[in-house]
């Protein structure tokens, strides 16, 4: 009995890590208006559902500002704020300069 019921919990684990949902992702844009100064930025107030989404919101967005030259983005996955250090935290961070 007792190892029908191991069995049971292992096969219904594995099936949750094959096929479980897929967490879904939120992306996040950061401006920073002077690449000198990384601490401070502009948090976008909405999330987007595509990393190109959020790419293309963030150019823009620079674009309107007039900060082409020296303003850089951040796009940050599924990011949430840690009290504790007073700043987002996110899964992955892409950078304007990354593929």
């Amino acid at each position: 009995m007792f190892k029908n019921l191991i069995l049971l919990g292992c096969v219904t684990f594995l099936f949750n890590g094959c096929f479980g949902e897929k967490k879904e992702e939120k992306w996040t844009a950061f401006i920073y208006p002077d690449k000198q100064d990384t601490k401070k930025n502009i948090k976008s107030p909405i999330t987007f559902n595509s990393l190109e989404e959020c790419k293309n919101v963030s150019i823009l967005e620079i674009r309107n500002q007039n900060l082409e030259n020296i303003a850089f983005f951040k796009c940050g996955l599924n990011c949430t704020y840690h009290e504790g250090m007073k700043l987002e935290v996110c899964e992955k961070m892409l950078s304007s300069t990354d593929k």
